[in-house]
């Protein structure tokens, strides 16, 4: 089943470990959503830069990165960022996403959260795309996508405060869910 999202950050959706993002195959990850994947797992993202620079990392494959609790599948969808011709492609998306669900399925993933692919830096028309993910994720109903159509911060409330010789921090979303608690000693 596909959830859209109007608005959010794929990283703050509760219980969603599993995450994907359209990539390019020239080994660039510094613009977009592509710099907090970069940032959030810099192990995955050296795999993937020494995949492209092999060039065994072409337009439709995925790179699976098992990070203990959850996946990474980057999405090759376009060969490069800024080429004009090489941009995203809805076959590239179609195959990568094939590949993807089946990956997910071996592996038991039960949710995947992910933003609009190939719409924003890669070019494509978004209402084609959601086309091609809705025909992919049809045949894999066991695993749920999340997909967010806009990136916004989440907006987090922090509570600080003190329990007897402890320090307290506690870090809720913008709709309440503890997504940080931590007890220090002063």
């Amino acid at each position: 089943m596909i959830h859209y999202i109007k608005e959010g950050d794929i990283f703050s959706i509760e219980e969603v470990t599993s995450y994907a993002h359209g990539c390019n195959c020239a080994g660039s990850m510094g613009r977009g959503i592509a710099v907090q994947f970069r940032k959030k797992f810099p192990r995955m993202y050296e795999n993937y830069r020494q995949m492209c620079l092999n060039k065994t990392f072409r337009p439709g494959d995925v790179y699976d990165y098992d990070y203990g609790i959850g996946h990474v599948y980057i999405l090759a969808t376009q060969q490069h960022y800024c080429i004009a011709g090489q941009l995203a492609k809805l076959e590239y998306i179609e195959t990568s996403m094939e590949k993807m669900m089946q990956l997910a399925d071996k592996s038991g993933v039960r949710s995947i959260a992910m933003p609009k692919i190939g719409a924003g830096l890669g070019g494509l028309n978004w209402v084609e795309v959601k086309a091609v993910i809705e025909k992919v994720a049809t045949n894999h109903n066991k695993v749920d996508l999340y997909v967010v159509e806009n990136y916004s911060p989440a907006k987090c409330l922090v509570k600080e405060w003190q329990s007897g010789s402890e320090i307290v921090l506690m870090i809720k979303d913008k709709i309440g869910r503890i997504i940080m608690y931590e007890q220090k000693s002063k």
